[in-house]
């Protein structure tokens, strides 16, 4: 990947809809090239996809919340049991493993107050194997982008 592949990655993270002609014109290339290469990078697994950036509190969950998660014990089965069923819950938009006192750290979306109890009593809970949950809500976000650095 090369410099004008990732001119065209940053521009299609800001504008996913951009024509080919007019993506073309934003990195200085003629249409055929830049077709070619964002098929390219496509075939690659660099882009995975395209999707919608949808205003969540417009979308009814208005409630962003970022739980840690330890686990009591980090043998393969806690791991692979707690992983797989973070997978399958709707609410959890990002699960990252992390370095330090917390195991994981979900991102997760919620109506409200009542749909977060609801969230941590019958869907973190009944996974088990977890010795604590650290919340805290988003009240504010200073900055939000897709777009990655050159």
């Amino acid at each position: 990947m090369d410099s004008k592949d990732k001119q065209i990655i940053r521009m299609l993270q800001r504008q996913g809809r951009i024509t080919n002609q007019d993506l073309a014109d934003a990195v200085n290339l003629s249409p055929s090239p830049c077709l070619r290469r964002v098929k390219n990078l496509e075939a690659s697994g660099v882009i995975k996809g395209y999707n919608a950036d949808v205003d969540a509190a417009a979308y009814g969950l208005p409630i962003t919340v970022f739980v840690r998660i330890r686990l009591e014990r980090h043998n393969e089965s806690v791991v692979q049991k707690f992983e797989k069923q973070v997978r399958m819950i709707e609410e959890v938009l990002e699960c990252h493993v992390l370095t330090g006192a917390m195991d994981y750290q979900l991102r997760v979306l919620v109506s409200d107050l009542d749909a977060y109890e609801s969230f941590i009593r019958n869907r973190i809970h009944p996974i088990g194997g977890i010795a604590s949950i650290d919340t805290s809500f988003v009240y504010g976000t200073v900055k939000k982008t897709a777009v990655f650095p050159p």
